[in-house]
């Protein structure tokens, strides 16, 4: 089987690796010279375990390379972004119909056509599907079209795209099996069949949930500090329950699933998912809350930021919250910023960050966080920790989390 994929980001890419792993022929398409350049010559832009070596290996066995432009390939797959519209919280399908007009000159009948970009509801009936027909083919019997949303956990990429379920909505019956035996190359998970808008809306609803789940902690964080209550210790309790399992509070929601997707449902209904929008605006308010919160711990000086992703431990730092707070106290306070997992000419060592710091904000849970070498921090800085992952410091530091901001509340 040949493959073309268009898109070699945090999706593509990966992709990309496993179906060459697997034997098939895989070209991988995108718009960015440079990065086409590095990966023909085996530079990942990825950090996410596994895929330097099966894409190096893949070049030398000759059935991987990429490119600016599709080829003629048994399955098209798409997995471009799809960011939301500012103005309306509708799905942006700008990139998605570029990249199914560019394959057109490529489509050969029997083809499938797969989108893996997460869109809307109805987005392939109304929107994707009659990209083909206007170029003249019948989908279910000329060409095969089908959404198969991604639904994996960065840092775990390669092993969740193996061994996860995977949801092949096809436009008809016959293109959800068609879609299905492109992922049998390689997926181990179980391949449910179902047409395309259950497929939208279940990949939109995936990401809702978690969305909404952690707007619960973060409300609870807010009222914990408003009324003095310890929220961590608010948290570990509930949770002994046996049918309760809060999330934890954090500065705010990042990514390019969770902080996009529940827009896309919350357009399609503005009258009726109230409760879906209002889980967007209480976890796009907690930068807001980190900042007031700062400022009254500290009110001028240094701080030492420590993380910039979204996600520990990777260096995706799509929609990440800690650039809006770094944003907003750069205006009033120095600034030096640490990610060990983001090469950035501004960012700084981890020794360089600390030195004078009158405060260290941790806006991401790496491991290296974890276990801060305090030999290099000044027993007057005060640790914000909005992660909740440091729990014992020396004597002479000051800790601040979810657990006892309420501490601060008449400063």
């Amino acid at each position: 089987m040949k493959v073309c994929i268009i898109g070699q980001g945090y999706i593509g890419l990966p992709t990309a690796a496993l179906f060459a792993r697997n034997h098939c022929q895989v070209v991988g398409v995108d718009v960015n010279e440079k990065m086409i350049e590095n990966l023909n010559n085996g530079i990942i832009h990825i950090e996410e375990p596994g895929i330097s070596d099966i894409i190096k290996q893949a070049l030398k066995n000759k059935v991987y390379k990429a490119s600016l432009k599709p080829e003629k390939a048994d399955a098209f797959i798409i997995t471009v972004p799809t960011p939301y519209i500012v103005e309306n919280y509708s799905c942006d399908l700008s990139y998605v119909v570029s990249a199914c007009e560019s394959i057109i000159p490529c489509l050969e009948k029997g083809n499938t056509i797969i989108v893996e970009s997460t869109i809307a509801p109805m987005s392939t009936d109304d929107i994707i599907k009659p990209i083909f027909e206007k170029a003249g083919f019948t989908i279910g019997e000329d060409l095969y079209l089908a959404h198969c949303p991604e639904r994996v956990l960065p840092g775990k990429i390669i092993e969740e795209l193996i061994h996860n379920d995977r949801i092949i909505g096809g436009v008809t019956p016959k293109c959800s099996k068609k879609a299905s035996e492109v992922y049998g190359q390689f997926v181990e998970g179980e391949l449910m069949l179902t047409e395309a808008k259950t497929a939208e809306l279940s990949k939109c609803m995936e990401n809702t949930f978690r969305d909404v789940n952690i707007a619960l902690a973060n409300e609870l964080a807010k009222i914990c500090t408003e009324i003095g209550v310890n929220a961590l210790d608010v948290i570990k309790m509930a949770n002994k329950h046996p049918r309760v399992n809060l999330h934890s509070p954090g500065p705010g929601v990042g990514g390019h699933c969770l902080a996009i997707d529940p827009y896309f449902i919350y357009a399609k209904a503005p009258e009726t998912a109230k409760i879906i929008k209002l889980a967007r605006d209480t976890n796009n308010s907690m930068p807001e809350f980190v900042c007031e919160n700062v400022r009254k711990i500290i009110k001028k000086g240094k701080i030492a930021v420590l993380g910039v992703s979204y996600k520990g431990n990777t260096g995706d730092d799509r929609e990440s919250p800690a650039y809006e707070i770094i944003a907003n106290l750069s205006k009033d306070y120095e600034i030096a910023i640490h990610d060990p997992h983001i090469d950035n000419p501004d960012f700084v060592t981890f020794k360089d960050a600390v030195t004078d710091a009158d405060l260290i904000l941790i806006l991401c849970d790496h491991n290296e966080f974890k276990n801060l070498d305090y030999t290099l921090i000044h027993e007057d800085t005060v640790i914000f920790d909005t992660k909740n992952i440091i729990y014992k410091v020396p004597d002479k530091i000051k800790l601040y989390n979810y657990g006892n901001l309420y501490e601060l509340k008449d400063s």
